[in-house]
């Protein structure tokens, strides 16, 4: 079995800001692979999923943390189904590529992600990252801020596409395929974009 981790803020407050990239992703994939409807649990404490894509056992999970405290349900979630920090998937916004580019790799540092930091704390580093690009301010002392906000109408479009390339694509990362992922990501990125009116709301 394979847990993939979408991070984020909990409450409507943060729904839609940049920090909850990796939990919009998540959102767009168990749709996609039609995967149960989530649910809540107190311990571990989160919001899961679970089904199948391809022939492998999935299991989703939504931190109901902060982001900075990301690491305990997680940890908690490897031990009570046994799992191995390299069977863990992070889908996380990442303000050092541009908006929609997508990278995955399995171990690493945490760039500065105190999401990635907390995480690495609990079950150690060699777990895969999958980093979504959503640009970044220009300026360091207005991060914190920029990854606070919320996206923008108009990057609707963006989003869509990037959510949508990922679910499609996932099966070959879950396979351990990173490269033909990323190129398939890409290929699905360069397509025309989605008009406003076609994004499901």
């Amino acid at each position: 079995m394979l847990l993939l981790v979408g991070l984020g803020n909990p409450g409507k407050k943060y729904a839609g800001t940049r920090h909850n990239v990796g939990s919009m992703a998540l959102d767009e994939i168990i749709h996609h692979h039609k995967l149960s409807s989530p649910r809540a649990r107190s311990r571990p404490k989160g919001i899961f999923s679970d089904g199948v894509i391809g022939s492998t056992k999935i299991l989703t999970l939504k931190p109901l943390t902060f982001m900075n405290e990301s690491g305990k349900p997680v940890g908690e979630t490897l031990r009570y189904w046994k799992l191995k920090p390299e069977n863990v998937f992070v889908f996380h916004d990442e303000i050092d590529l541009p908006r929609g580019k997508i990278r995955a790799k399995l171990g690493g540092g945490d760039a500065g992600h105190n999401g990635l930091r907390d995480i690495t704390s609990h079950i150690g580093s060699d777990y895969w990252r999958v980093r979504i690009g959503v640009d970044h301010p220009g300026r360091r002392e207005n991060v914190s801020k920029y990854v606070l906000n919320e996206f923008k109408k108009s990057d609707q479009i963006w989003l869509s596409q990037t959510f949508n390339s990922i679910a499609e694509s996932l099966p070959m990362l879950l396979n351990g395929e990173s490269s033909s992922f990323l190129t398939r990501v890409n290929i699905i990125e360069q397509l025309p974009k989605p008009k406003i009116s076609e994004i499901k709301t």
